[in-house]
């Protein structure tokens, strides 16, 4: 049982010597009430003889709204950038201390920090991509579809989404009504006009940005249905649009991309590339 004990070892140490982290950079804005205790981010810089820049992947983190924290992916930040992508991963405020809407804010925050300082880490500003888990990919893509939060889509080069949860919580709502539990009367209101400005599968359009989805096929029920719905909702705009259905749970949708080996990395940064 060893030898691939050591082989583990080994990957890591070859992922840190490849890229540079760079630890608890603030991106909110002074205007924005930060403190010491406010969400900031990690930022993975490649170390590659290849020319800068390179294109800028932000990843979200899930945990139903209400947990999770950016350090648990630091290999998944080295990982990308071993492989020639400057990977942003923040932190946001979770349940019961923030609501949807004001950890969307935040990721909106994000990529506004991302525009303005992404090219001091070598990173392009004109090629950002989104990706997040479960949360994080509902987070992200919410973010970017509602005009509310001030992103242009047409700034964004594209939208991963990996077992994304949230796609369409009014739906979702209306048949679960939200209660205390798991702090979702907190995280989503009991307002069915929250609902819907909550969920992305309604700001779907012309500019919405291209897509890369993922689904588990033992995911959780509820995220198969709100992913299918969405993909229903956007083959108007993106008739090529085919979710890759992976035979795994909805936690080891994310934990895949620990390790430097995974498929996953190749077909990413192929979407990527093809998105420039």
């Amino acid at each position: 049982m060893r030898f691939p004990i050591v082989i583990l070892i080994s990957g890591i140490l070859l992922m840190s010597c490849s890229s540079k982290k760079f630890t608890s950079v603030s991106y909110l804005k002074s205007a924005e009430g930060t403190t010491a205790n406010s969400p900031n981010l990690n930022v993975f810089v490649p170390r590659s003889d290849k020319s800068a820049p390179f294109p800028i992947l932000i990843f979200v983190h899930g945990g139903n709204w209400n947990s999770g924290r950016k350090g648990t992916y630091d290999l998944l930040g080295r990982n990308f950038a071993s492989k020639g992508v400057v990977t942003i991963i923040p932190d946001y405020t979770l349940s019961p201390d923030a609501s949807y809407d004001e950890m969307t804010e935040q990721i909106a925050s994000v990529i506004q920090w991302v525009k303005a300082n992404g090219s001091k880490y070598n990173g392009n500003p004109n090629q950002i991509f989104i990706t997040g888990h479960s949360a994080g990919g509902h987070l992200g893509a919410l973010a970017v579809m509602n005009p509310k939060y001030g992103i242009d889509p047409k700034s964004i080069s594209g939208i991963i989404l990996n077992d994304a949860a949230g796609l369409d919580m009014k739906n979702y709502l209306e048949q679960n009504p939200p209660t205390a539990t798991d702090n979702y009367l907190t995280t989503w209101t009991n307002s069915p006009d929250q609902w819907k400005e909550a969920s992305p599968i309604y700001f779907l359009n012309k500019n919405t940005p291209p897509f890369l989805i993922y689904v588990g096929d033992k995911t959780y029920p509820s995220i198969k249905v709100a992913n299918k719905r969405f993909v229903d909702a956007l083959q108007p705009y993106q008739p090529t649009v085919t979710p890759m259905h992976l035979n795994k749970k909805h936690i080891p949708m994310v934990t895949q991309y620990l390790w430097p080996w995974s498929n996953r990395f190749e077909e990413v940064i192929e979407f990527m590339n093809s998105h420039k």
